[in-house]
């Protein structure tokens, strides 16, 4: 079966369950590695915070769904995990609520000579995202023409020791 077709598959069915139980399905990514095949789902609550109990719930729930639909073919692993601080940026609702953050966005073909653009996302509408990058200033993006996007989030580095 096409890794395409089963990524679908999957969304269809895990997404009335992270809604049933208040959650958010942020991205399905099915691929191998390792050696072995992995499907993975980052599950969040929409404001921040989703407990690894949510986690765990909907990973038991979801395996014996996809078991019974036969949704994926022959031996894989299922992880459920939270989408983290650098979390993927792929629909437009989840550019809206980076607004004002860092983010990286890279996309199919080069713009202004660059496939990537780090910076402040300045601006989100049904077509696209606005990011104030630092090299090349703001520059306009269509959804059509991003391939992947992420908040960047840099922790801040610990304070050097004062020296006595």
């Amino acid at each position: 079966m096409d890794p395409s077709a089963v990524t679908r598959r999957v969304w269809e069915l895990a997404e009335p369950l992270a809604l049933g139980a208040g959650l958010e399905l942020v991205d399905v990514q099915y691929r191998p590695e390792g050696g072995r095949l992995v499907l993975r789902l980052l599950i969040d609550r929409p404001d921040g915070g989703v407990t690894v109990d949510e986690l765990a719930r909907i990973s038991r729930e979801l395996g014996d769904v996809l078991d019974a639909h036969d949704t994926v073919p022959g031996r894989y692993q299922l992880e459920c995990s939270s989408p983290g601080v650098n979390r993927p940026l792929l629909r437009e609702a989840h550019f809206r609520r980076a607004l004002g953050q860092r983010v990286c966005v890279r996309t199919h073909d080069p713009v202004r000579d660059r496939r990537v653009f780090h910076g402040t996302l300045e601006a989100v509408t049904a077509d696209g995202v606005t990011v104030q990058d630092q090299a090349v200033g703001s520059v306009e993006l269509s959804f059509a023409a991003i391939e992947k996007a992420n908040i960047e989030y840099h922790f801040a580095r610990p304070a050097r020791p004062a020296h006595a």
